[in-house]
């Protein structure tokens, strides 16, 4: 049933332990004590944690709980739980509903069966889950969930949202000393912004049953282009279908329940794709709510005859889904810091923080491509539908002029004739949303945040932004080292803003990335261009990327390597899964339909040529030697396939690249093959849904 909009501002957060609830069900100091512990990064008093416990279990149990769960983030990608009522035995064979400090603040699951990149031997099980206070906890279906981070018996990270809360305090720690320079003496922390637009498709159950591809690898490995596809251009913005505005519906008011900021719902521009978009949070729980939309995408969706598919490439001829991350920095006294400003002053603090920004994407270019990198991913990125792997910083016509000005030491001239210079007296009002939005730019300034268009559909955001957190810490503490001994403060600020824009203005490209004419540009430029996830992987552990997540504490160097390798790992495993996939579909699916269909039109020409001697049959028998042909060819591909993958290296970097270079260059042949089979053989003949019936099914 649909919910009045009266009833809204009611339904949001009503499944969410924040803190109105806490105010209802804990006393006042406990829940001064639980705010002070998030002020001061402390540790909660047994005591407290206790109250607390206690609390959220009544606020659970008053809303239908019976469980609760660790909710945690390992690095499979997807969320993990763990299940416990809270019944606890009590004298004559009764219960009571029981839940403790202890049992909220720390969980034990079984660590073994988690990608650990060597971090954990299958026989050590023992991992640990810890509350995170910052991240409320929530009801969903039944269930308290406890948002926790992951580790192992010996304390390393076995999870993303450890090395997230890390990075933002480092970005914290680095941005509060540029404010101080600036005469900020009120803001306490900074903390990082962030907004991740959801692409995602909607198609039938049904027809989705039928498709081991999209059972297995999310993704469709065979299919014809139908006649139509997106060349209208009528999809995108275009009004949505009553089965999927209802679907759009049921997901806000989920999501509404669970504290998520659903915000923007519209079609997007392949048939049967869309997008929700969010408003603004902090990285945490935006990352937190990003997993909870994708888990309440497919759920619902389920309820509506859908099947909700994240994927970045389901399939091939139109476009693909990515999720753009919105990225900014704010004060915790409510500024973003990167809104120029009114003032000169504060035009200043925002190139400073800009000069950062563009230094820290040109100095580790690689790393954030790296950060992004999957399997998945590398369908689209370079497509025209998505940034290219290059990556470079848009930055609009009017904040290049400025730029450029500063470069160049030439006059910048707008309305009130003002020559630019950083000095505080005399630098020009920089309006807001100088910037058009350029699709084409894998990062893009849009007035008050960088958009960072890379990341896929189905990835943790977690990961981007441990990137782009750590990387602008970096650059402020050089920037903060060199400006706390700066004699006059003003005159080494515009030095270093100069500076800084010269040496790295090769990353600010503002033209049209989806053009060959930018490679060849790039290159010149000695941009990096890498093209696959293997290539990107073997960046990871260069030893300016090691330096710069240790010397944040954001990652231990253990930590880096294993993640290096589980990266890895991930990507073999699902060519590996889709190639198998393929082998089983082409033997048990496309060549006896094939071949079933050639053995049908040689009949078909055998009865006509005996009941009508000399009648022609040559539409018959080019068809079949068609068939035959590709049928010979899928043959001898799948031969070709299943060899390759006895043939694989073992070391795990090469492994990759030979998955990369030679599986999938198997699969793309077995594909070509099939997919010209479907155009020959009847509709209702071929074993499974095709794209028409899949793309249109809204």
């Amino acid at each position: 049933m649909k919910t009045s909009a009266a009833k809204v501002p009611e339904l949001f957060g009503s499944m969410v332990f924040n803190e109105a609830a806490m105010q209802q069900y804990m006393s006042k100091s406990t829940f001064q004590a639980w705010k002070q512990c998030l002020q001061d990064g402390t540790t909660l008093p047994l005591t407290v944690a206790n109250e607390i416990a206690e609390a959220m279990k009544e606020w659970a149990t008053d809303r239908g709980a019976t469980h609760f769960t660790h909710w945690f983030q390992p690095m499979t990608g997807v969320t993990a739980e763990k299940h416990d009522s809270f019944i606890s035995p009590i004298e004559g064979g009764r219960v009571i509903m029981d839940f403790s400090g202890k049992e909220l603040v720390r969980g034990e699951p079984d660590a073994s069966s988690f990608p650990s990149g060597g971090l954990r031997a299958t026989f050590e099980a023992r991992g640990y889950t810890a509350w995170d206070p910052s991240s409320f906890a929530f009801i969903k279906e039944g269930s308290l969930y406890i948002p926790t981070v992951f580790c192992s018996y010996s304390g390393e990270a076995l999870d993303k949202k450890t090395p997230l809360l890390r990075s933002m305090d480092a970005v914290s720690k680095q941005a509060i000393r540029i404010l101080r320079l600036f005469g900020d003496t009120e803001s306490k922390r900074v903390t990082a912004s962030v907004g991740p637009e959801q692409e995602y498709f909607l198609i039938d159950k049904s027809l989705f049953a039928q498709r081991p591809d999209l059972r297995f690898c999310g993704r469709t490995l065979f299919g014809a282009k139908p006649p139509k596809g997106q060349e209208l251009e009528d999809h995108y913005f275009g009004a949505i279908t009553p089965r999927v505005a209802a679907y759009m519906q049921d997901l806000d008011e989920e999501l509404w329940k669970l504290g998520v900021l659903s915000k923007t719902k519209h079609n997007e521009v392949a048939p049967s794709q869309h997008e929700m978009a969010p408003i603004f949070s902090d990285a945490n729980t935006a990352s937190d709510h990003n997993q909870l939309t994708m888990e309440t995408m497919r759920r619902v969706a389920d309820r509506h005859g859908f099947v909700c598919l994240l994927h970045e490439k389901p399939f091939a001829g139109v476009n693909g889904s990515g999720k753009h991350d919105n990225w900014s920095l704010a004060t915790d006294t409510g500024k973003n810091l990167f809104v120029p400003g009114a003032t000169p002053s504060q035009n200043a603090q925002f190139l400073l923080f800009l000069a950062a920004f563009i230094q820290g994407v040109d100095e580790y270019q690689e790393m954030l491509r790296c950060s992004v990198a999957s399997a998945g991913n590398d369908h689209r990125l370079g497509a025209n539908e998505a940034p290219p792997a290059i990556i470079s910083v848009f930055l609009g016509d009017e904040l290049m002029a400025i730029v450029d000005s500063l470069i160049h030491g030439t006059s910048y001239t707008e309305a009130e004739k003002r020559t630019l210079s950083i000095g505080v007296d005399t630098l020009p009002h920089i309006p807001q949303d100088t910037t058009d939005r350029n699709r084409t730019s894998p990062v893009a300034f849009t007035g008050n945040k960088f958009e960072f268009r890379m990341p896929g559909s189905s990835q943790s955001i977690a990961g981007p932004n441990i990137a782009l957190n750590t990387i602008m810490a970096e650059e402020l503490r050089k920037f903060a080292d060199e400006l706390e001994q700066a004699a006059d403060f003003t005159a080494a600020l515009h030095a270093l803003v100069v500076r800084t824009l010269k040496e790295h203005s090769r990353i600010l490209f503002n033209g049209n990335g989806y053009e060959d004419a930018w490679i060849v540009e790039a290159e010149r430029r000695g941009l990096s261009n890498l093209r696959s996830a293997p290539e990107a992987f073997g960046v990871y552990l260069k030893p300016e990327n090691i330096a710069l997540f240790t010397g944040h504490g954001v990652f231990t160097e253990t930590e880096i390597r294993a993640r290096n390798e589980i990266h890895f790992e991930a990507y073999c495993k699902k060519i590996h899964i889709e190639a198998q996939t393929a082998l089983d579909m082409v033997r048990r699916q496309i060549l006896p339909t094939a071949l079933s269909y050639i053995h049908e039109l040689t009949d078909a020409v055998v009865s006509k040529e005996a009941a009508v001697p000399g009648l022609s049959c040559a539409v018959e028998a080019e068809t079949i030697r068609r068939l035959t042909a590709l049928a010979e060819g899928l043959y001898s591909g799948t031969a070709l396939l299943e060899t390759s993958l006895g043939q694989l290296p073992e070391d795990i970097t090469e492994q990759a690249a030979y998955y990369h270079d030679t599986v999938l260059s198997h699969m793309d042949a077995l594909r070509r093959d099939a997919d010209l089979l479907e155009t020959l053989i009847p509709a209702q003949r071929w074993p499974f849904p095709t794209y028409a019936q899949l793309l249109f099914s809204e």
